[in-house]
């Protein structure tokens, strides 16, 4: 391949993944064609890409980037996996889809800077919680001491309005009220 071709590649690779952040690098090789199209579609469906990648080009890409970390997993056939809300989105669904496709390997991905490294890392990383889910704990965790004041704050005036609406039914049934000692 001559350089002009090879600087054309990475000017290409390069508008592609200027945008992309974080990414998990996975192989193909082996896999099905009715299977891998069957699973590019499913996860078109869910806004994730994958991109097969020449090995040498990408490190020059990545390099000095966020995504510098996945130049260790550029061996072999690669392919780059992005997309959707997050890269946790991303691991998820090809976890989900390496147990139903065969030979789809996970060699690594990135997530601000953290490497999770072959099969076992990204099944980790799949077990993080997305930024929205990260933000919903956090927003239960800041307003469930508040709701629990509130609650019981308010505890003693329904005790008091129970008592009251029971002296309410016992008069208007004609009922005498003893005084409680």
């Amino acid at each position: 391949m001559s350089k002009a071709v090879k600087e054309l590649m990475i000017r290409d690779y390069r508008s592609l993944f200027d945008e992309v952040g974080d990414a998990l690098v996975v192989s193909i090789r082996g896999v099905p064609a009715n299977d891998n199209n069957r699973m590019r579609i499913g996860l078109a469906k869910k806004d994730i890409r994958i991109t097969v990648v020449r090995n040498n080009l990408m490190r020059k890409v990545v390099e000095g980037g966020s995504m510098e970390g996945l130049s260790n997993f550029f061996e072999g056939p690669s392919a780059i996996a992005y997309g959707a809300e997050s890269v946790v989105d991303v691991a998820r669904e090809l976890v989900d889809w390496a147990k139903e496709v065969q030979n789809l390997e996970l060699k690594g991905a990135v997530l601000d800077g953290v490497i999770f490294e072959g099969k076992s890392g990204v099944e980790a990383l799949s077990k993080y919680p997305t930024r929205e889910e990260a933000i919903a704990k956090v927003v239960t965790l800041v307003l469930s001491p508040g709701g629990k004041l509130v609650s019981q704050a308010l505890a003693p005036g329904a005790n008091l309005a129970g008592i009251i609406k029971t002296i309410q039914e016992k008069l208007e049934k004609g009922e005498t009220i003893s005084a409680v000692g």
